[in-house]
């Protein structure tokens, strides 16, 4: 069985009959959903349930469920969260990686109640006095080791829970003072400055079934393509940094690139990523991608397999006793 290059959205709660005819013919690797595909806990099982039949496979699905700023899934039927950076700086470090651990664990039971199977999370950037507000209070330290440190048990959360975590942003965009949704972020940091920063909390991520890259220039490495159509950099990701993952770009549609989108997904798998993510749900830009990106082959689909065989079933656990933990940990540093 061979699934699409792509990871796709749709546009509502529930999938138009020409969505799931779509999706029968591409069948794309997995699906991503927004808040516009949430309206309750009944309705997100049954959305995903249809999405899945529709690929005709058990498809990934994934979702940002972050917390704070950015959290699909809200109340009142899921748990509201602190932004990461407030929640991880409440805490020594010791007590702080504990209790991000114990946040993902129960993001992740969440996640299993309806279906949900992979988390873009942990977000590896590292903050810094110049990061763009977008990402600022997403990230987890202000320093190599203490974003590792929490990442790294953010990573082990997911996976116990039995979700896939998605490290991002490879490799590394916290320096950068702009918004990679609405203009092209970039750096002219040294390529030995960016090794000793930058990439520190992905190297130790390394080892995760799936990563994201960032739409982002790193001048020093390649002065004209964003990493995710710089075969420079991400040769750096494979290489340097070692990641063995499903590569997969950032969304597609952002406006940090430029061109449609068919064009946009054939220049970042040209360049070395596996897979094309793609969120608006917009029919006509999937069918542009599916139509560019074609079938996973190769190392990709290698890697793609190795992803969908990484899901496993969650370890047994108390969330409520987890949610008691949490609550005096970080309900005693407020």
């Amino acid at each position: 069985m061979k699934f699409g290059s792509f990871i796709l959205g749709c546009e509502g709660t529930g999938i138009t009959g020409s969505e799931a005819r779509f999706f029968r013919d591409a069948r794309p690797l997995g699906f991503i959903l927004f808040q516009r595909n949430i309206a309750s806990r009944e309705q997100l099982r049954r959305l995903v349930d249809s999405l899945r039949e529709a690929a005709d496979h058990q498809a990934l699905v994934l979702i940002d469920q972050e917390g704070g700023r950015v959290q699909r899934m809200e109340p009142p039927h899921w748990t509201a969260w602190l932004p990461p950076l407030d929640q991880c700086q409440l805490l020594p470090r010791a007590e702080s990686v504990r209790a991000m651990w114990l946040r993902y664990r129960m993001i992740a039971a969440e996640l299993r109640d309806v279906g949900i199977d992979t988390n873009c999370v942990p977000v590896a950037d590292i903050a810094g006095e110049g990061t763009h507000e977008v990402l600022r209070n997403r990230c987890y330290g202000f320093d190599p080791e203490s974003v590792s440190a929490h990442a790294l048990a953010v990573a082990d959360a997911c996976l116990a829970g039995g979700v896939l975590p998605v490290a991002k942003h490879i490799p590394g965009q916290g320096r950068m003072s702009e918004d990679s949704h609405l203009r092209l972020p970039r750096t002219n940091a040294s390529e030995d400055s960016l090794r000793q920063w930058e990439w520190q909390p992905f190297k130790s991520l390394r080892h995760l079934p799936l990563g994201m890259t960032s739409h982002a220039l790193y001048s020093s490495i390649d002065g004209r393509q964003p990493a995710t159509w710089s075969s420079s950099v991400l040769d750096i990701v494979r290489n340097q940094i070692g990641f063995e993952g499903l590569l997969m770009t950032d969304d597609i549609s952002m406006s940090a690139l430029s061109g449609n989108v068919g064009h946009r997904s054939r220049r970042a798998l040209d360049a070395g990523c596996d897979i094309v993510l793609h969120c608006n749900g917009n029919l006509a830009e999937m069918q542009e991608v599916a139509a560019n990106a074609g079938i996973l082959e190769g190392a990709a689909e290698d890697r793609a397999r190795a992803a969908l065989d990484a899901r496993k079933n969650p370890s047994e656990v108390d969330v409520e006793a987890l949610g008691h933990e949490f609550r005096r940990l970080v309900g005693a540093a407020n």
